[in-house]
């Protein structure tokens, strides 16, 4: 799977792109359909503490693209809530694929 980092008024990290990969790679593992992944990172001014360090993934696979955005305090929980946004459509696609069958 193509994986493609984006940042937006933040310094690129190879840290945040290995945690991200390597979320992204066990995701790959339990749905093999996956073809690319474009993960953006952004910062935004907010009023709140726990929110403004945004994570983006946008997936690419047969049909619809799926797509998640979360915002926390730090990268690493947006990567997350993100990835388990996108595990939760993966598997709602996939069961409605295996009803066809």
């Amino acid at each position: 799977m193509q994986i493609i980092y984006e940042y937006h008024d933040v310094a690129s990290s190879d840290r945040l792109e290995a945690m991200a990969k390597q979320k992204l790679d066990n995701l790959k593992e339990k749905y093999d359909m996956l073809i690319r992944a474009d993960v953006f990172f952004k910062e935004e001014n907010t009023s709140s503490d726990e929110t403004g360090k945004i994570c983006n993934i946008r997936l690419s696979l047969p049909g619809p693209r799926l797509f998640a955005e979360s915002s926390h305090d730090n990268f690493e929980s947006s990567i997350s809530e993100s990835i388990n946004e996108l595990e939760r459509q993966l598997r709602k696609r996939k069961e409605k694929m295996q009803q066809h069958y």
